[in-house]
């Protein structure tokens, strides 16, 4: 089943989500999601998408709604439906590992905190790895004093600078086939935070992910840019585009940089 197929029956579920969340009790939000995930109608969806692992994804998705206050200000039927996408990428949800977020955003329209689906550098890196194409890829920090100089001609950067300082004056991320293709792609801070101010609803509104993480999220966006214009794309590692760029206005995504 696709996630075009599950949208119907999702709908249904963030529906009666809505409805259990708003109970006037003291539940945890551990009971609540138990709650979502008993509902008849996700039983019936986890049984036909996730077969053997849905005791797994359950334990995953409880630990993730109790131990999140902000994401749990969200439908929960709204975070399954999130989660389902990491899982149609054979992807983990625990924030530990990195591989797949669920964060939480301030939609200005509708007045509601919303969940959102986000990969993590590791996870490009995960699917990337499981084309078989790619012999070497790598995303760093620049660092103040690092950068002599951008081949605007072949896009190669020459990082043989003195180091300087511990300031971080932009990204670069870099890819090396099997077939002996390599490109590399390098942004300023400033294009980072351009970028994101543009088309990312979870900059935006403040997430902490940015806040917290700015560093691994710029690494993130510049490889995603350089995998997406550059990269051998695999059918999942297409999707994991697709997914992450729900977050943008986007399509154009290709076109950055």
């Amino acid at each position: 089943m696709t996630l075009m197929d599950q949208q119907k029956p999702i709908n249904s579920i963030q529906e009666a989500a809505a409805k259990t969340a708003a109970k006037p009790t003291n539940r945890t939000p551990a009971n609540i999601m138990r709650e979502t995930l008993s509902l008849a109608s996700t039983q019936q969806l986890m049984q036909e998408v996730l077969h053997d692992n849905r005791e797994s994804f359950v334990a995953s998705l409880i630990d993730l709604y109790s131990s999140d206050t902000y994401l749990q200000k969200c439908n929960p039927g709204a975070v399954m439906k999130e989660a389902l996408k990491a899982v149609s990428l054979k992807l983990p949800i625990n924030k530990a590992l990195g591989f797949a977020w669920i964060i939480p955003y301030n939609d200005n329209k509708s007045g509601q905190t919303l969940p959102q689906f986000q990969l993590g550098y590791k996870g490009y890196i995960q699917l990337a790895m499981r084309t078989g194409a790619y012999k070497t890829m790598n995303m760093d920090n620049v660092y103040e004093g690092e950068l002599r100089v951008v081949n605007r001609l072949t896009g190669e950067i020459d990082l043989n600078g003195e180091r300087i300082s511990d300031k971080v004056i932009g990204y670069f991320a870099y890819i090396e086939t099997v077939n002996g293709f390599s490109k590399t792609l390098y942004w300023t801070v400033e294009k980072v935070i351009s970028h994101a101010k543009k088309f990312s609803k979870s900059y935006n509104s403040g997430a902490a992910i940015w806040k917290q993480n700015f560093d691994e999220m710029a690494q993130k966006t510049v490889m995603r840019n350089l995998i997406a214009k550059w990269g051998v794309m695999s059918v999942d590692l297409q999707r994991a585009i697709d997914l992450d760029n729900a977050d943008l206005a986007d399509k154009a995504i290709a076109g950055e940089g």
